[in-house]
């Protein structure tokens, strides 16, 4: 039998009763299939979101299934660009998963997918697995973004592979 190789991104504390994933970690069940969802959530910058900002890494060898995302702006109202766009990889072309119009990234309103404004693919698309190996984003479409601080963002996904 192998040796096994434990990694520190993957440790328990409270004597056990907590486990950690912690950045490049992967937690997979007892029958060697990854398939859990698990919440990210983040506050994204104005210069950030302008320039492409990486949401989720690719995890090599498994894929993201978005199964919700919320957008809520902070410090104030978006202004400028056209939308703010969290994408994927699917059939190894770009899609917006979840593209929200300036006028409803107002301060402190939540912008989910069924809400006004705030566009997903069609016939469900935005909530199947992207492509493997490939990260989830965020940017704009249009001009700079403008007059916000940032934007929270709050993504649910399956990791599968």
């Amino acid at each position: 039998m192998a040796d096994k190789t434990y990694l520190t991104a993957l440790y328990e504390k409270d004597g056990g009763n907590t486990h950690v994933v912690a950045a490049g970690g992967l937690l997979v069940n007892d029958a060697g299939q990854p398939g859990y969802e698990t919440t990210w959530r983040g506050r994204v910058t104005l210069a950030q979101l302008n320039a492409g900002f990486t949401l989720l890494p690719a995890l090599p060898g498994y894929m993201y299934r978005l199964t919700d995302a919320t957008m809520i702006a902070v410090g104030g109202n978006a202004a400028v660009a056209t939308s703010v766009d969290i994408s994927g990889t699917q059939a190894a072309a770009g899609v917006k998963l979840l593209s929200v119009a300036i006028a409803a990234l107002t301060r402190s309103a939540v912008n989910k997918p069924h809400t006004a404004n705030a566009t997903v693919l069609a016939d469900g698309a935005s909530f199947v697995a992207n492509d493997v190996n490939t990260p989830l984003t965020i940017g704009v479409t249009g001009s700079a973004l403008t007059t916000l601080t940032a934007i929270d963002v709050i993504l649910t996904v399956a990791v599968e592979q």
